[in-house]
């Protein structure tokens, strides 16, 4: 890599997070999560605008590889740390419910995105048409986690029954939904070796079963202070982390699943210097920088100057396949374990949010060639529209008032079972 290179690369960095930090701020002041400001940004230094000139101006085919790298890396803590904040203590009280309408919010628009992809299989040129239509399902079934809890708190609905119970379906949701895509990119694969794919379920087993032990133990002889508190147990993790990536790779996955699976086993008890001190700081370096960097890669693909009226009326397909799907699953799972029809409303909002969470699967889905370059553009569109309109949504069906109400100890809001 030439000095010229390395002076670009920097320069790049400085423009994207900088832009990222700007965009973000906007729209949270517009009533947004910063989500929705930092993949406009992305999309903004794509090739919509001028015919691509910002994109070929500043990030040449050069800066390109390494760009990817940092994006990849990125989007691999992300999902570690989904991985990590995963917390089975959401489902107490309330599992039959969450159980209810997370299987609801997956079912009907997982269904509904299959007959949508056989629908649009022959106009994308789809070449492994399971793979497509799985692919299709699972995009529409994913709910973006760490989105929703950022809404949440925005609105004051955080330790709310309403908020710990849509936080728990989203959980149990987006562990379903990424099971799927991990079919998905073992079908898209090709390898030569599928029989590996299914070594993921004892890797799991070890990952939950030996290592966390494992991680508590050596976190808790490690709770000193000091400049140097935690270098161990942090060289522990990234090794670890890195094993993980290189494991479900081999196995025919994507990368992501690998930190997904190791996140998920990090000790949740006794390691507190672990939690609170060490893992906060990369999850710092994670959002400020590295997510920037994959929300300008995955803009750099985005391309919505050359949309025609046929791309329109598949954008139209896509949204009502995503926004009713997803409202409808959850809301009849609501009602059917008993949730009132304006918590059941809630739900159904609440779990139609997708943000960060879809943008990398559709990034997968690119890269396992199952979606066309034109497809992804209008599902980054769709990613869009639905992380937005659910803060809208959520002041206009739950206003306020109806938040200081359920702050208040909850009556029969919920089943019995779902009052915590």
């Amino acid at each position: 890599m030439s000095v010229r290179t390395i002076a670009l690369l920097l320069l790049d960095l400085v423009i994207i997070v900088g832009l990222a930090r700007l965009l973000g701020m906007l729209a949270r002041r517009l009533g947004q999560p910063a989500v929705i400001g930092e993949i406009l940004g992305g999309i903004l230094l794509g090739p919509t605008l001028f015919g691509g000139g910002i994109s070929r101006t500043l990030f040449p085919g050069e800066v390109r590889p390494p760009l990817t790298m940092l994006a990849d890396v990125g989007v691999c803590l992300f999902m570690f740390f989904i991985g990590l904040h995963l917390d089975h203590k959401l489902l107490r009280g309330q599992s039959r419910t969450a159980v209810a309408v997370s299987l609801g919010a997956i079912l009907l628009p997982f269904g509904l995105g299959v007959l949508l992809a056989l629908h649009l299989a022959d106009g994308q040129g789809a070449g492994n048409r399971l793979a497509f239509a799985l692919f299709m399902g699972a995009a529409m079934a994913v709910t973006a986690f760490p989105v929703l809890a950022r809404i949440l708190t925005d609105n004051g609905l955080l330790n709310t029954p309403i908020g710990g119970l849509a936080l728990a379906c989203a959980a149990v949701g987006d562990v379903l939904a990424w099971a799927l895509l991990a079919v998905v990119a073992a079908l898209a694969g090709g390898g030569g070796h599928p029989w590996r794919v299914l070594l993921v379920v004892p890797f799991a087993i070890l990952l939950l079963r030996v290592l966390r032990p494992l991680l508590a133990r050596l976190a808790a002889r490690r709770e000193v202070t000091g400049p140097l508190a935690g270098v161990g147990v942090l060289a522990a993790v990234t090794a670890g982390l890195l094993l993980s990536v290189q494991a479900t790779t081999w196995m025919g996955l994507h990368a992501i699943f690998g930190a997904f699976l190791f996140g998920a086993a990090m000790p949740r008890e006794g390691a507190s210097m672990l939690r609170e001190r060490v893992l906060p700081r990369i999850e710092w370096t994670c959002t400020v920088l590295l997510l920037p960097v994959f929300f300008m890669v995955a803009g750099l693909k985005v391309d919505l100057s050359r949309l025609d009226v046929v791309a329109f009326g598949e954008l139209a397909l896509i949204l009502l396949v995503a926004i009713g799907g997803k409202f409808g699953g959850a809301y009849l799972g609501g009602r059917l374990t008993g949730v009132r029809p304006r918590h059941s409303a809630v739900l159904g909002i609440l779990i139609n949010t997708r943000g960060l969470t879809e943008l990398i699967v559709l990034a997968v889905g690119l890269q396992l060639g199952v979606l066309t370059p034109k497809l992804y553009s209008l599902m980054m569109v769709m990613a869009l529209v639905t992380t937005a309109m659910t803060g809208v949504l959520l002041r206009i069906v739950y206003p306020e008032r109806r938040i200081v109400e359920d702050m208040a100890p909850p009556t029969r809001t919920f089943p019995e079972e779902a009052v915590p």
